[in-house]
This record gives C-alpha cells, structure tokens and sequence, in this order.
C-alpha cells in the first residue's frame, strides 16, 4: 500500500520550509543587518540617528561605557558610571601601592581589591541597566534573555517565565565549583609532595612516594581541569536555554488537530510515489501502469 500527504501541503511545506525566517517581523532593526555586529548601527543608535539591536548596543557598550544610557536618553547616569568606576579604580591603585611599600600590612591589599571589586560591580551595573531599560514594542525579546543570562545567569529564565529552571544550572554550576574547589586542592597537595619527594636534602619521609604522588598530581589536575569544563559548560547553557526558548515562546500547537484518510489515486510523475518501472513496451508507451492505488493522510493543526 503506498501512502503519501496531498500534492498541494507538500507544496505548502516545502515553501515554508525554505522561506522560514526566526527575527521577529517586528523587530525592524534584526532584518537591518546580516553581521552580529556593526559599529555604524552602534554609533547610530548611540546618537539617536537609527534604531539599533539590543546585542549591538550591548556589545559596544562593554568598551565606551554608557552608549546604552546614550541610547536609553538617560545621560544623568553616565556621570555616575564613569564617577563610580573611575573611583573604584584610582583607590584600588592608590591601596595596592601602599601595599607594595609595606607587604607586611596586608590590611592595605585587602582594601585595595575590595575597590577594584567596586569599580567591577559599578562596570557590570551600568551594563545591566542599559539591558533593562532598552525599550521595544516586542513583549519578548530573545535578546535581552540571553544578555540577562550573560550577565547574571537565571535571570534570563525569570525573564522568560521559566525560574524553575534555575536550581537545575545553578546546581549544574555549584556542584561543577566544588569539585573544581576539591580537585585543585588536592592536585596541590600531591604536586608538594612530589616536590618534596624529588629535591635533594628536602627531609621528606612521608608514607607517600614520588612516583605515587606523581599519578595522583596528573588524575586530580585532569579532573580539575574537566570541573572548569564542566563550570563553563553549564553557564552555556543556561545563556543558551535562555535564548532559544525565549525565541519559542510564542510557538504553540493549535488544540484543533485533525486528520483525514481518503482513497487516492497516485501519479507516477510524483516523485516519491511508489511505482516500478514496467519493461514491456506497450504499458510503457500507452502510459497503463504508471499510476498507483493508495492513500492520502491530510493533518492539520
């Protein structure tokens, strides 16, 4: 028996299939350019003369701080940006100095990396703001998703109404921390004591020999080194999930699903229909023989 869809959806299928696009038909700016990223659409959407994607502005904004707030017309914030980084900076160096005069006083290098961690958080603010304050006429914006999930990962879960995702990648992502935090100390310890088994005149008496400690310094620095793998393998894929299932969330399957089977007459001159060539000269040319019996399945939905 040979089955096979109506002519005209298997048309219609393959016309949707080669002409599909996935930007939004709202998003006017996705449809302007092809490359990921354009330094004239930066600098024409930091100066207000076109609209510009939320990633282009994200990424140009990483180097000339405050082109978002630019964007946003929020200028009152670029002041405090640059003030607060600029701040964060000028004492982290000024500690880290007295640090260097005096490495006695470890007072001075603590507060020298607490301002630098200041200046950081103040960098990483500012991008988070411009993200949050770009406004669209779109309800759900693939990339605004995944740039929160860049920035703070799950948050682009809670963006797309998913939170119950983020104890599954911030388990993912803690446990592969442990195990990084365990496997890195231990490689330490065995690479001390095969330091210490393999100098002359170090004293070492320990139960544990070079070569042992050697293999064990190899296992727990290979699997430190597949914990960092697995660390940035789970922060992937969060920012990953976040981006295709905000471009899904639209994507719904209508309830009405029906399907039809009739009888059909099948013509040899489709392509996949079942029909094997017949020799004899008269059904050739008489054209007899060149259709088949079987059934049309028509699904709709």
């Amino acid at each position: 028996m040979v089955t096979a869809f109506s002519q005209n959806a298997s048309a219609q299928f393959k016309e949707e299939a080669f002409t599909q696009q996935y930007n939004d038909d709202a998003d006017t700016t996705s449809a302007a350019s092809d490359t990921l990223f354009s330094f004239r659409e930066f600098f024409g959407g930091a100066f207000h003369k076109r609209d510009a994607r939320i990633g282009v502005m994200f990424g140009g904004s990483t180097v000339f701080i405050g082109a978002q707030q630019m964007y946003n017309r929020q200028y009152w914030k670029i002041p405090i940006s640059y003030a607060g980084i600029g701040a964060g900076v000028g004492m982290g160096l000024h500690y880290r100095n007295k640090w260097k005069a005096d490495e006695t006083n470890t007072e001075f290098k603590k507060m020298s990396n607490w301002y630098f961690a200041g200046a950081g958080f103040v960098y990483w603010a500012t991008l988070m703001d411009g993200v949050f304050n770009y406004k669209r006429s779109i309800p759900n914006q693939a990339g605004k998703a995944t740039i929160y999930s860049i920035l703070l990962p799950g948050l682009g879960q809670i963006y797309n109404g998913e939170a119950w995702k983020i104890p599954i990648y911030y388990g993912l992502m803690l446990g592969s921390v442990h195990f990084y935090l365990t496997n890195n100390k231990n490689y330490a310890r065995y690479k001390w004591i095969h330091n210490q088994a393999t100098t002359e005149d170090s004293g070492y008496d320990g139960p544990i020999n070079a070569s042992t400690a050697l293999y064990y310094r190899d296992v727990f620095r290979r699997y430190r080194d597949y914990s960092i793998v697995c660390i940035i393998g789970s922060y992937l894929l969060q920012v990953i999930d976040a981006n295709v299932f905000s471009y899904m969330h639209d994507f719904e399957l209508s309830d009405d699903i029906a399907m039809e089977v009739s009888p059909t007459v099948i013509s040899g001159d489709l392509q996949y229909a079942f029909n094997p060539y017949d020799p004899s000269p008269s059904l050739h040319y008489s054209g007899a023989g060149n259709n088949g019996l079987g059934l049309k399945i028509g699904i709709s939905f």
